[in-house]
């Protein structure tokens, strides 16, 4: 699905993070990655979502390169195969939740009937993870781990391909944690999305198919199931 091959990144301050890495992943695999802080992590995440550039390598999705894509392309590959969630849910504090779910729908242009199906989608992805009755909320009157199941929905709403979660559980507690993990685990087994996640919870990588170390630039596998 995924190819990753040869790819590095340098930055002034840092100096090289990622080194001629190299990283396959197969439709509908659940992979972790840990490593220390600073490891490049986060970079990584980046590169897979063309939210950042490598220095030299090559991405190629389902046969295809990205690895040259215009930032036009590069936001029509995003809209229309990749989902991301982050440590902070960065949730919009004036829209309520159901506003910050459809946000991504704005992106692109789609047919009433596809608005539809995907406000359909989203109702049951809602009521799924148990944040439909929250749905007229404002993210100040709902609880760290509401908000991280709203910005999980709101990251599936367009139906992606892969999702990629850095460090998802970074700032909830225990249970909260443990039920974001058993959530990502119950989309990709319900819906068939490829999981890719940065994390410092070796709990939570667990959880995973593959558990990949990043130190010095390289992957390397923990583990594998």
């Amino acid at each position: 699905m995924l190819s990753i091959k040869e790819i590095s990144k340098s930055f002034t301050q840092r100096g090289l993070v990622l080194d001629n890495l190299c990283l396959e992943v197969n439709e509908r695999e659940t992979i972790a990655i840990m490593g220390p802080s600073g490891s490049g992590k986060t970079t990584l995440m980046n590169i897979i979502g063309l939210l950042d550039k490598p220095d030299s390598g090559t991405i190629s999705f389902r046969g295809s390169s990205i690895t040259d894509f215009t930032e036009e392309q590069s936001a029509d590959y995003r809209n229309h195969n990749v989902g991301f969630v982050f440590q902070d849910h960065l949730l919009i504090p004036y829209l309520t939740v159901s506003e910050n779910v459809f946000l991504p729908l704005l992106a692109t242009e789609h047919s009433q009937e596809e608005i539809a199906l995907k406000e359909q989608n989203s109702k049951s992805l809602m009521e799924k993870t148990g944040i439909y009755n929250l749905r007229d909320k404002y993210p100040f009157n709902i609880s760290g781990g509401e908000a991280q199941r709203v910005a999980l929905v709101r990251a599936l709403v367009n139906n992606p391909s892969i999702l990629l979660a850095d460090e998802p559980t970074g700032s909830l507690d225990a249970k909260n944690a443990e039920n974001m993990g058993s959530l990502l685990l119950e989309m990709n087994r319900d819906y068939g999305i490829t999981i890719i996640m940065a994390t410092h919870s070796f709990d939570l990588a667990k959880k995973m198919s593959k558990i990949l170390r990043l130190e010095e630039g390289k992957l390397n596998i923990l583990n594998e199931q």
